[in-house]
């Protein structure tokens, strides 16, 4: 009974998800100055997805429903065939995404559960990750090897929404949530192209859970950066980057990489 309880409730908040995902207007850019809207989308039209614009990872499960973009675990069938990225959290990355950005957008996670990867967002296939969990967030660099940034105190809630402004621009990147933190690093590594995976801005939900975006904005960026930029980033927390695991090694190229 608590079971089919926390079922209905949970179906409920899916339902509600049009109505709560709404984007403060709180949120601006503070580094840099957006130029042209790339994207955007308030998902209010259930349509089929443009596959070079969505492109779903892992085999999971992406569709427009109730005015939001829901992502779902892959099927049984998927998995049962798989012998690794089975699929199990619902990922996606937008290849669409300039190299440098504004993305603006709606978030959350609802069910599952958090692992030692999962939930995360990412921008550039593990070059730049936001990763949420029971420790607080951390932004991650160079493959999740560095730590960058992180808010100990911002646990993320199952079934809340969030609403978050990131901004690259060369090797700087920085990201707001709303009556949340604010995450900034920077490294060589941003101004380099994703090698593996997908590109972009990406997103990966908890363990068999689900995951919804909303009011989804991406535009490119000018040559200037925002005036008071250099005194805002003066008074950010102070962090010094930590190299958290060894970088993989790199496979020797062959002929056929070449």
């Amino acid at each position: 009974m608590t079971r089919l309880i926390a079922a209905t409730v949970f179906s409920l908040s899916l339902v509600t998800s049009s109505i709560n995902a709404q984007s403060p207007a709180t949120l601006k850019p503070r580094m840099a100055v957006p130029g042209t809207i790339v994207l955007q989308n308030n998902f209010s039209q259930e349509r089929p997805l443009k596959k070079d614009v969505w492109q779903s990872r892992q085999g999971t499960r992406w569709a427009i429903e109730e005015g939001v973009l829901r992502g779902r675990e892959s099927s049984a069938e998927f998995q049962a065939k798989r012998k690794h990225h089975f699929g199990y959290e619902p990922r996606l990355s937008i290849p669409v995404t300039p190299a440098e950005f504004v993305v603006a957008f709606s978030f959350r996670f609802a069910g599952g559960d958090e692992t030692a990867i999962v939930p995360f967002i990412e921008f550039g296939h593990h070059v730049c990750r936001v990763q949420f969990s029971k420790n607080g967030a951390t932004l991650l660099s160079d493959g999740e090897t560095m730590k960058l940034a992180e808010a100990k105190g911002f646990v993320w809630q199952s079934g809340k929404w969030y609403h978050a402004l990131a901004e690259m621009k060369n090797t700087e990147f920085l990201i707001q949530v709303a009556d949340g933190p604010t995450l900034y690093g920077q490294r060589e590594s941003f101004a380099q192209e994703s090698t593996s995976g997908g590109n972009g801005f990406g997103i990966a939900g908890p363990k068999h859970g689900v995951v919804e975006i909303d009011n989804l904005t991406i535009s490119a960026v000018k040559a200037t950066t925002q005036p008071n930029w250099e005194s805002h980033k003066s008074k950010l927390p102070k962090f010094r980057p930590i190299q958290i695991k060894q970088p993989k090694a790199k496979k020797p190229k062959t002929e056929a990489n070449n």
